[in-house]
């Protein structure tokens, strides 16, 4: 960042800093993860500078040559990493293309079936705050309490009553495989537009560790971050029938200008998750997640559902040990260990102070952290909560913690 340094001191140090935190942090917020260089590289590459109003062969400017070919490429690569028949990888994020989707198939006031707004929902699966729940009628399936699994039987009975325009299977906190096939056949019986939102488990959909969506679902949407580990932004991916629609749907209604930069670095990381190395490294964030759920229960940890089928996990640490998660996040931030805050199923406590954190293996896994790792953060973990108020204590575990780092640093030098 040579020209940076020279012309904002102020904004290359804040960078700096930053830089030096997620080097010596545990990331383990269930949304973030590392970008390869290639990829930073597309990001901030001269594409930043070009207006591409439009499609590969239909834009409203001039100078599209290179801009359509680097489009396509990005195009066809997801198509051959998904198996998707129409992708779009226009969208600027995971908001804009779930409207686009909606936008496509309803209208206004239709009803919506999609996964309770107290029970890992997204904001645009239907939260009061959001379009979705503003111009749509959103109806609600849930967690079993006892067994704290969607219930799929609800599901098909809700969507028999209510008749839904469509059905939504997406989550942002569920530590379960979905059962892609009985949510096609339920939204068949009603016919219903069967939707899947992705957008935690896309990478690990794309490394071939879960079942793909693509053959049981008509519209697919995810964002390109999380376990993906490419750029912010997003795709949607759709059986041909409806790509005129969303086309349309997403340029002009949605969104004007796509960002041809990002879009450039959404095809370098195709080609990275089309390699070999990024099916290995799926394998052992399902791995990680694991032993790391393993050994949080070990220590007295409640894990929401008992465990994991994939990257992330939901730990009730207010009914494991009486902390709340600021308690939890303030005290693990002092030993650089990042973890953000999450309702449980039927959570006692209210939205903003809730009773669970969530946490995931896909940033710490891109470091090539393995199972002997996930053991020594937990006792960390541990043992910064059991020492909550001994400042001298948890100074020594954020040594601990920076030593770690060090062995397995993000992008080596």
């Amino acid at each position: 960042m040579t020209y940076l340094e020279k012309e904002d001191k102020e904004l290359y140090w804040y960078i700096e800093d930053e830089q030096n935190r997620q080097e010596y942090e545990i990331e383990l917020i269930a949304s973030e993860n590392y970008v390869s260089e290639a990829v930073m590289e597309a990001s901030g590459s001269i594409l930043t500078n070009k207006y591409s109003e439009g499609y590969p062969g239909k834009r409203y400017y001039a100078g599209q040559t290179n801009i359509d070919k680097i489009e396509n490429l990005a195009i066809e690569r997801a198509k051959k990493l998904f198996g998707a028949q129409y992708v779009n990888v226009q969208p600027l994020s995971g908001s804009p293309a779930n409207l686009a989707v909606y936008i496509t198939v309803l209208k206004p006031g239709d009803t919506v079936l999609g996964l309770n707004l107290d029970q890992w929902w997204h904001l645009s699966h239907g939260h009061p705050l959001n379009f979705s729940w503003l111009l749509y009628n959103i109806i609600g399936y849930s967690i079993d309490k006892d067994t704290e699994l969607i219930n799929m039987d609800e599901v098909e009975r809700l969507a028999t009553e209510n008749k839904p325009k469509m059905i939504i299977a997406g989550f942002s906190a569920y530590s379960r495989d979905l059962d892609w096939a009985r949510f096609r056949k339920i939204a068949d019986k009603v016919w219903a537009v069967l939707m899947a939102d992705i957008s935690h488990i896309a990478g690990l959909i794309a490394g071939k560790v879960l079942e793909n969506p693509i053959p049981y679902c008509d519209i697919v949407t995810t964002t390109t971050h999380k376990t993906l580990r490419w750029p912010r932004g997003a795709i949607i991916m759709s059986k041909e029938q409806f790509w005129p629609a969303l086309a349309r749907a997403v340029f002009p209604w949605v969104q004007w200008w796509p960002h041809e930069n990002l879009i450039a670095a959404k095809a370098v990381a195709f080609k990275e998750a089309l390699e070999d190395n990024f099916k290995t490294y799926s394998r052992q964030v399902v791995d990680n997640a694991r032993v790391l759920a393993k050994s949080l229960q070990e220590v007295g940890f409640r894990i929401v559902s008992g465990g994991t089928d994939n990257h992330l996990m939901l730990v009730d640490v207010f009914g494991s040990f009486g902390v709340t998660w600021k308690e939890v996040e303030i005290t693990l931030e002092k030993i650089w260990i990042s973890v953000n805050k999450n309702m449980i199923p039927y959570d006692p406590r209210k939205p903003l102070d809730p009773s669970g954190i969530r946490v995931w293996t896909a940033a710490i896994t891109t470091r090539w952290m393995k199972e002997n790792e996930m053991k020594i953060i937990v006792s960390l973990i541990f043992e910064a909560i059991s020492n909550k108020d001994n400042e001298v204590k948890l100074a020594s575990l954020k040594q601990k913690i920076k030593e770690l780092c060090i062995k397995f640093p993000i992008y080596k030098k």
